[in-house]
């Protein structure tokens, strides 16, 4: 665990790291390049810019925290349980999930940058409401964790517990089986994939149409 965990941490850091320079880079290009996703006015990279930050954030800290506790067998106090307990799990839970609506709104950025039809283009939005777009989600998501920071406590046994059974129960049901995670984690990546699968072949097929008409 703790060699795994390390190697996570460390690659996982690097590779973050070169992708917030790629894409920090990419958008502040003022080339004109046909290969240039900002001058053709995509706002993918600024999503996929947040999901790198993100993603570094959940490695930094409760990646680490988490290989001190299961590899190092580090022990939670009361004197560090808002460090290891409540600020962990709020961090990792409003980082990764933000981390993954960016990827898949880069997703459908490129999905309406490469339509053919008009009215779809239309709703591509410009950087600055991009970005306020990731600043309203993680808003918004930084407002569901708080009770996480309310609620986890340690056990007696030094383990992080949700202590509210209401909560608890919200926690099992509604975020983790039945409605938040598994349609950010799968029902809502897969429908984008879907999506942009289906404008592929269309656009496939009409252009075929138009090279060799019967």
């Amino acid at each position: 665990m703790i060699f795994v965990g390390i190697l996570m941490y460390i690659f996982g850091s690097i590779g973050n790291i070169l992708n917030i320079y790629i894409f920090t880079k990419w958008c502040r290009s003022k080339k004109t390049s046909k290969y240039s996703c900002c001058s053709r006015k995509s706002n993918s990279p600024l999503y996929l810019l947040g999901s790198s930050i993100s993603n570094l954030i959940v490695i930094i800290y409760p990646l680490l925290t988490r290989i001190l506790l299961d590899g190092y067998e580090y022990s939670i106090k009361e004197s560090n349980k808002f460090l290891l307990c409540k600020l962990r799990y709020y961090i990792l839970h409003t980082f990764d999930l933000l981390s993954l609506t960016c990827i898949c709104l880069a997703t459908f950025d490129r999905y309406l940058i490469s339509s053919r039809k008009v009215h779809l283009r239309k709703l591509i939005t410009t950087k600055k409401q991009t970005k306020s777009i990731i600043l309203f989600i993680f808003f918004l998501f930084g407002l569901h964790s708080i009770p996480i920071i309310i609620y986890n406590d340690i056990s007696k046994t030094g383990h992080c517990i949700i202590l509210s059974k209401f909560y608890s129960y919200y926690y099992l049901y509604i975020f983790q089986i039945f409605l938040i995670e598994p349609n950010i984690y799968i029902r809502i990546p897969t429908n984008i994939i879907s999506l942009c699968e289906k404008s592929l072949i269309s656009s496939i097929l009409l252009k075929r149409k138009k090279q060799y008409p019967i």
